[in-house]
Parts: structure tokens; sequence; C-alpha cells
């Protein structure tokens, strides 16, 4: 059978040891899958083929075993009736069937041992079948999780703390460049216009002080 021929230097575990280690363990798995699954179909037919020779050696030696049970009979009647031509030519067929009886056997026995030896063949190659189905399902999940795990590592390959920390550091100094811009701002400001205050205090301080001359002369004593 071509499945033990082609994986006959191959256990099913260095089957799984190839898959793992491919590229893209799926496909081979799928592929090997098919492969067996193929290889499945011609075992099943041969071992129906050894069968069907098997039940046809078995019908031909129960076929001689009868007639052998028959021809005995048949030369007892006879030879009790005394016709001893018919009772020798019982026994002569009789000898003949048993040869072939024998011989039926013989080949019966030859051909159950080879169908028996494919049964168990076709048996270990379903197992086997059946261990790869599951073991797909076991690589498919640990395939998809390693591959999402590459894709994450992937998207954060530019992504580290170092340059999050750079970035972080970079904004604050921009953020305090700003606001040292702007304290700066408000401070000419600031000075622009308590300038103009002072000149416009000066002239509210001189009238406040012309009313109050005024008022403190009214109160002057006279001497």
């Amino acid at each position: 059978m071509s499945v033990f021929k082609r994986l006959r230097d191959l256990t099913l575990s260095n089957v799984y040891a190839l898959i793992e280690k491919a590229e893209d363990p799926i496909k081979l798995t799928d592929q090997y899958i098919r492969d067996m699954q193929e290889d499945l179909e011609d075992a099943e037919k041969a071992v129906a083929a050894q069968i069907a020779i098997e039940k046809r050696f078995k019908q031909l030696y129960e076929e001689q075993d009868a007639l052998v049970e028959k021809r005995s009979e048949q030369a007892h009647t006879a030879a009790s009736m005394q016709n001893v031509e018919l009772a020798r030519r019982a026994l002569e067929e009789k000898k003949a069937a048993e040869q072939k009886r024998d011989e039926y056997k013989i080949s019966y026995d030859s051909n159950k041992a080879s169908a028996d030896n494919l049964r168990a063949k076709l048996s270990e190659m379903r197992d086997q079948l059946t261990e790869m189905k599951n073991k797909r399902e076991t690589l498919v999940a640990r395939y998809k999780a390693a591959k999402a795990q590459a894709d994450i590592n992937k998207s954060m390959a530019g992504f580290s703390s170092d340059s999050a920390t750079s970035g972080l550091k970079r904004m604050e100094e921009k953020m305090l460049q700003a606001e040292a811009q702007a304290e700066a701002s408000n401070e000419m400001n600031s000075k622009a216009k308590s300038l103009d205050d002072e000149f416009e205090s000066l002239g509210r301080n001189k009238a406040v002080d012309d009313e109050l001359a005024a008022l403190m002369k009214q109160y002057e004593k006279k001497e």
C-alpha cells in the first residue's frame, strides 16, 4: 500500500516533527491528510478484494467438504445394497473431493491470513488518519496563536518604552518652552501697561493733592 511505502521510513511522530517545522504546517498537514485519505480508500478496496478471495476459497472448501460427506454416505448406501460398482464410483469421487477440499483449505487459510493482515493494516491506517486529523486541530490552534503573537510583536516592534519615554520628554520640553514664551509675553505686556498706569496715576495724585491742600487751607488757624 502506497501510504506504508511512502512513510515506511517515517514514524507518525517523525511526520508530526516535520509538520511542526514547516513554514505553513496547516497546509502540510492537510496534504498529509489528503494523501492518507486516498491511501486509505485504496487500502479499503484492496482489503475488500482480498476478503472476496478469502470468501470464495471458503465457499469452495465448504462445497468440497459437503461433497466428501455426501459421497461417503452414498458409498455406504451402495455397499449396503451390495452394489460394488456404485460404491466404488462414490468412493473415487469422495477421494477426488477430499483432495480438492484439502487444496481449497490451504488456499482459504492462506488468503484468510492475508485478509486478516490487511484488516489489521487498514485498522492501523484508520487510527493514524484519525490521529492526524486530531493533530491538525491542535496545530491549527497553535499556529493561529503563534501567528497572532507574531503580528502583535511586529506591530509593537517600533513601539518601545524608550521611544515612548523619549517622545513624552520631547512633548514636555515643547510644553515648557511654550509656557515660558507665554509667561515672557505676559511680562512684556505687564511692563508696558504699568508704564502707562504710572503716568495716569501721576495725574490722579496731583488732583487729589490739590484738593487736599485746599481743604486743609480752610482749617488753617488764623494767628
